[in-house]
């Protein structure tokens, strides 16, 4: 029960009487000498409709001079009805007992009211006194019988904080010692180090969006608690506390740690104050601190870039045992420690790229890529993804040319030498027979899925509870979209290769018509029962259906060396359709892809190529001239193995300055995956859950679920399976009766579309639905 409820209850007891042996009181006084429960009437009113208050003429608030107040008990009032299970209640501010006990001295306002007493009752403590704040919440003889500070700081915060008090549960509030400390937390809002937090990053808008109660109290606990006064010490004085973040202050620092992005203008403040010059002193408060590191770090990078390689790899790995502990920090969070984020990712780098992949035959290094070379693409991608600035962009890029450049070059060169010995392990159009699906099928096609990235998706898929198995193989040759895209369709017998042209294009093998523009494409997948399915729609899930989401090859020519920044988004999404697929039916989904990439921040080194050669538009292919002789290394065309075009030598390519490129034979460009996606045991036990009903009140969103299990959770997405894109400001706990709701913590984003998910106990996304943040309704 709250202090409200218990206080109502209070008052309404003084009523209690033995009606075989007195009659009713007529109205319950409530003398308040002291004007100490004045403040919290207006909002006791609310909950006691019989609740009347001494004062000026003011019917609509239940407000009136003493005659009035005996019109009102009397019932004599046309206009004014009296609830009649209740007695009247009378509350006289700047009345005592005493003044009505001494009827003959009595003020003229308050004689008509003095009679009352003896026909009435009047509300007070077993020693007759009037009931005081402390008095009611400290008394165990009609009080809460709380322990309540009795110091005269105590007491005036009590006052004030009192409408705050009403509130709190009774129970809660037994077995703490409430003082000073305790009614001004409670008067700033509950959480004192939000709140200084808040005034640090708000400035003079914090205390114009309070009133003076709660602003004094603010000022008191800071006083008390942290040792600044708010008013006169001012916000540089407590930024530079928090900065030091000694004592008290360290919980402050903790908890701006842990939401940094909420408070976006105090690191600016500390920058206002002086770091400390002793050696010793922790600076890790100071955002120049972490500037001043992130300086030293670019400079050292580009030393290590110009050592050899060998020498640069062991360079590396000792800058990041000396700065990786920056990746914890504040200043990590908040985006301005690129470089040292970007150094654990290259000195995964430099780990992996001590071993060569160089050796053995194609079997043998596709085994080694599989099982660790990936990763050093994957974490140089990462490394890339840090940084922003033109000046950190070029330290990454020199450090990437100086240790991963040459261990890609040197794999691509064996590889290829390897080829020219035992063939190349992808096989030839004409060897492949047509390759049969089952109904219930989604074939998914994703262009560029390099193997890193496709590892990345696989992760993403069983997280979210999907079944996972993927088959590694090699891309068509050469690595091209016309080439390759069309020998993962599954009526690639059904197209054949006429002549190797500029584009590597091949036909239908019935009509000699070019798959290019993908009108043709489409038709032989139509022709032959497949659905084509636009992003978002579903088709029939009861068929075979052929899909295309995620293109990782259009962003990294778009974007070169910068791809790795939108990478996540792009996994995102995908993730998001194969969600869609299984929730509309679909029994499998198939990922292919047409190859992977070469991606080198920088550029490639280029090869020479005369232009009275080729036609060649490609970097790392070109289809040579017929009738010219020249000394290029020549490959087969996959769709026509009488036909032969020229590939660079190791990573090089044809043109100049190339960043993002693919087509020509290396691991990262051929080596590639087919997953096949299904839902686990447990996924299919948790898609019976429905998403009943969706309900906005302000940026609360209200959610019923049908079907699932006790644990559900729910939570506000721009991405249904990546836990970061979350929007609200907690993970909201289904109820037993499929009821939850969860709040969004940034108002600038109503009318945003979002997606509603739905987890299970482990995280697991189980079942999801589109919403509009603030709309009304569905």
């Amino acid at each position: 029960m709250s202090v409200l409820e218990t206080l109502k209850k209070a008052l309404r007891s003084a009523a209690a009487h033995n009606p075989d042996v007195q009659l009713a009181p007529s109205c319950i006084l409530w003398p308040d000498g002291d004007r100490q429960w004045g403040n919290i009437i207006p909002r006791l009113q609310n909950d006691v409709p019989e609740l009347f208050l001494l004062g000026g003429f003011a019917p609509d608030k239940r407000i009136g001079p003493a005659i009035w107040l005996r019109c009102v008990i009397a019932r004599k009032l046309k206009d004014f009805s009296l609830p009649e299970e209740f007695t009247p209640i009378l509350y006289l501010p700047g009345v005592s007992r005493q003044d009505l006990r001494a009827v003959e001295t009595c003020p003229e306002h308050l004689k008509p009211l003095a009679e009352l007493q003896f026909r009435g009752v009047i509300w007070s403590q077993v020693n007759a006194k009037d009931w005081t704040i402390l008095a009611f919440l400290k008394s165990n003889q009609g009080g809460l019988g709380l322990d309540v500070a009795q110091d005269s700081d105590s007491k005036h915060a009590m006052q004030l904080a009192l409408y705050r008090v009403l509130d709190e549960e009774v129970a809660m509030l037994r077995g703490k010692h409430l003082d000073k400390d305790y009614f001004n937390t409670l008067l700033s809002g509950g959480d004192p180090i939000r709140d200084l937090l808040q005034w640090l990053d708000q400035g003079d808008g914090f205390k114009a969006g309070r009133d003076e109660n709660t602003w004094r109290g603010f000022v008191e606990v800071c006083k008390s608690t942290l040792g600044i006064d708010p008013e006169k010490d001012g916000p540089l004085k407590a930024a530079s506390l928090l900065a030091h973040h000694k004592g008290p202050w360290n919980s402050v620092w903790v908890r701006f740690c842990e939401a940094p992005r909420k408070y976006t203008l105090v690191p600016n403040l500390i920058r206002k104050t002086a770091m400390p010059l002793d050696f010793f002193e922790d600076k890790t408060g100071w955002p120049q601190w972490n500037e001043q590191k992130e300086l030293l770090l670019r400079e050292s990078l580009l030393c290590a870039a110009k050592l050899p390689p060998h020498e640069a790899r062991v360079k590396i790995l000792a800058l990041e045992k000396e700065e990786s502990a920056r990746c914890d920090t504040v200043w990590s969070e908040l985006g301005e420690s690129p470089l040292a984020n970007a150094l654990v990712k290259l000195a995964v780098v430099a780990n992996i790229t001590e071993h060569s992949l160089a050796t053995g035959g194609p079997a043998d290094m596709a085994k080694a890529y599989e099982s660790f070379g990936w990763k050093a693409d994957d974490s140089a991608l990462k490394a890339m993804a840090c940084t922003l600035t033109i000046e950190d962009n070029k330290a990454i890029t020199s450090v990437l040319q100086t240790i991963y450049l040459p261990w890609v070059d040197d794999a691509a060169r064996h590889l290829q030498s390897q080829v020219d010995i035992v063939g190349y392990p992808g096989g030839f159009a004409k060897d492949r027979s047509p390759e049969a699906s089952k109904p219930g099928t989604c074939i998914l096609f994703v262009d560029g899925l390099r193997l890193d990235l496709a590892n990345r998706m696989e992760m993403r898929l069983k997280y979210q509870g999907f079944s996972v198995e993927s088959a590694p193989r090699w891309a068509a040759l050469p690595s091209v979209t016309a080439t390759a895209k069309p020998a993962v369709m599954p009526m690639q017998h059904l197209i054949r290769g006429q002549e190797v042209n500029a584009d590597f294009e091949p036909s239908v093998a019935a009509t000699g018509q070019s798959l290019r523009g993908g009108y043709h494409f489409k038709k032989l997948l139509t022709d032959n029962g497949w659905q084509i399915l636009e992003r978002s729609a579903i088709g029939d899930p009861t068929g075979l259906a052929w899909t295309e989401i995620g293109d990782f090859d259009r962003e990294g020519h778009a974007r070169g060396a910068s791809l790795g920044r939108y990478v996540e988004a792009i996994l995102a999404d995908t993730c998001d359709r194969i969600s869609q697929l299984f929730l509309a039916g679909w029994n499998t989904v198939k990922i292919v892809t047409d190859h992977g990439c070469l991606l080198m921040p920088g550029g490639l080194p280029k090869t020479e190529l005369p232009a009275a050669l080729s036609d060649n538009t490609w970097g790392r292919c070109a289809a040579i001239k017929p009738g010219a002789v020249c000394d290029e290394n020549l490959y087969h065309w996959y769709w026509n193995i009488d036909l032969s075009f020229a590939l660079p030598p190791g990573c090089s390519s044809y043109k100049p300055g190339k960043e993002y490129t693919h087509g020509g034979l290396s691991l990262q460009e051929c080596l590639v995956t087919t997953m096949t996606v299904v839902q686990s045991r447990e996924s299919k036990k948790s898609s019976s859950i429905e998403i009943h009903d969706v309900h906005w009140v302000g940026m609360r969103c209200k959610v019923v679920i049908e079907g699932g299990e006790a644990g559900l959770l729910l939570d506000i997405r721009t991405h249904a399976g990546d836990v970061a894109s979350s929007k609200a400001y907690s993970v909201g706990k289904f109820k037993e009766d499929g009821t939850g709701s969860v709040v969004v913590s940034d108002d600038s984003l109503v009318g945003n579309a979002v997606i509603i998910v739905v987890l299970d106990k482990d995280g697991k996304l189980v079942a999801e639905r589109n919403t509009t943040i603030g709309s009304e309704g569905k």
